[in-house]
């Protein structure tokens, strides 16, 4: 079950990640070049089919993985050893893309114009960074590369 779960957890990763570089690389620049609002609503609609279920599946494996690994969520946060300082870090990155998916999608995106569009952009990088460090978090549960 294991391998599994941490197949899906990667696939959906891949998902949530790669989304977001090609957002922030390839759509990103024209968007805000050509100051249109549409093209952007126009990827965000087409991603969001496949990015919002892989960033929900991303979750619900990760916490069972975290769980698997750390039994006692009580120590998710504690940053008491390696394992559980990942998991913690994993969490609080978590909590960023959260936040700044919130504030997007209720305050940013229903009034998207040409005018807040490097607003959203203001979101989007970071949340595309944030999805890199997710990646690079998880592969330090196997390497040990950012262990404390």
């Amino acid at each position: 079950m294991y391998g599994v779960m941490l197949l899906v957890h990667v696939l959906a990763a891949t998902i949530w990640t790669g989304g977001h570089l090609v957002l922030a690389i390839a759509i990103l620049p024209r968007v805000l070049r050509e100051r249109s609002p549409a093209r952007l609503l126009d990827f965000e609609s087409a991603y969001e089919r496949v990015g919002i279920p892989a960033l929900f599946v991303q979750v619900a494996t990760g916490l069972w993985l975290a769980h698997r690994m750390v039994p006692e969520p009580s120590r998710w946060l504690s940053f008491a050893d390696p394992v559980a300082t990942l998991v913690g870090v994993k969490l609080l990155l978590l909590a960023t893309t959260v936040g700044f998916a919130l504030d997007a999608r209720l305050r940013l995106i229903p009034k998207l114009s040409e005018k807040n569009l490097t607003a959203l952009a203001w979101h989007i990088v970071p949340v595309t960074i944030v999805s890199v460090l997710f990646v690079v978090v998880g592969v330090s549960f196997r390497t040990g590369w950012f262990y404390p």
